[in-house]
């Protein structure tokens, strides 16, 4: 019987996922299986750099609107190469994660709401 996210997941704890700045943690459940399952498809290790961010956390208290991260359903995953962004892209995509920035050392998944004619969105962080 599962009790817990916990026990459904093969790669994560939900505690990883917590905020750096208040060890808060509202990350939603949907979205860790479903990060969970990428990290299978793309068959190497993920390094959490980034998960829940409490809307007090630094980066979230600049927004007008408290982001992604502090909904819940954002991460920033470590990329060590070229190959691993592609991959980590090309699969979050093909799995409806709707939310996609690329960095030099990181990818940024989502699964943001997206309104009626509203386009997924990818971007680059310079």
């Amino acid at each position: 019987m599962i009790n817990n996210i916990n026990d459904m997941l093969r790669y994560f704890n939900r505690e990883e996922f917590a905020c750096q700045y208040t060890g808060k943690n509202k990350i939603d459940d949907q979205f860790l299986t479903k990060l969970d399952h990428l990290r299978y498809v793309c068959g190497f290790p993920f390094i959490i750099t980034s998960g829940y961010r409490d809307p007090s956390h630094p980066i979230e208290a600049k927004k007008k609107v408290a982001g992604t991260h502090a909904q819940g359903i954002a991460c920033d995953i470590r990329t060590e190469n070229s190959q691993q962004r592609y991959d980590i892209v090309k699969h979050a995509t093909a799995m409806g994660f709707n939310g996609i920035g690329v960095a030099d050392s990181f990818v940024h998944v989502d699964i943001r709401k997206l309104d009626v004619g509203e386009s997924p969105v990818m971007w680059c962080y310079s």
